[in-house]
């Protein structure tokens, strides 16, 4: 399938629609953004979503299990762990399972980058293209 450089999907685990995502190429793994990050016994991720769209998911707090954490180096080069939390992303009609770090994209426009990982289960990138899933789900 082919994905343009922006798109938004839903994170149906989180009950969350029409999120704001940019495609990554330079991303190994995809990316929520999220002002609260909390671990329980190193088990569990309480974390929020954010998106400047859809104020309504501000105060919602979401805990899922750990997968893994990693150590990703951030778009100004520091390096970083962070929580790996793995659901589920709908778009082009089809629940694609990935595995997403939570992270503080507070200077980003995008709550969500969809890395390399989430691209190999079957997308080529458009960057010409914007929004292709997105126009014809509704």
């Amino acid at each position: 399938m082919v994905i343009g450089k922006y798109d938004r999907v839903d994170l149906p685990l989180l009950n969350l629609k029409d999120i704001r995502a940019k495609v990554d190429t330079g991303a190994k793994t995809s990316s929520l953004h999220c002002s609260f990050i909390e671990s329980i016994d190193d088990k569990y991720v309480v974390f929020d979503v954010l998106d400047e769209t859809h104020k309504k998911y501000e105060n919602e707090k979401f805990k899922l299990p750990i997968k893994r954490v990693a150590k990703v180096r951030s778009s100004n080069g520091i390096l970083e762990k962070r929580y790996v939390i793995l659901t589920k992303v709908f778009i082009f009609g089809k629940y694609i399972e990935t595995e997403f770090t939570l992270t503080n994209r507070k200077k980003m426009n995008y709550p969500i980058l969809l890395g390399r990982e989430f691209l190999k289960k079957g997308f080529i990138v458009d960057v010409r293209k914007e929004y292709i899933s997105f126009k014809n789900k509704n």
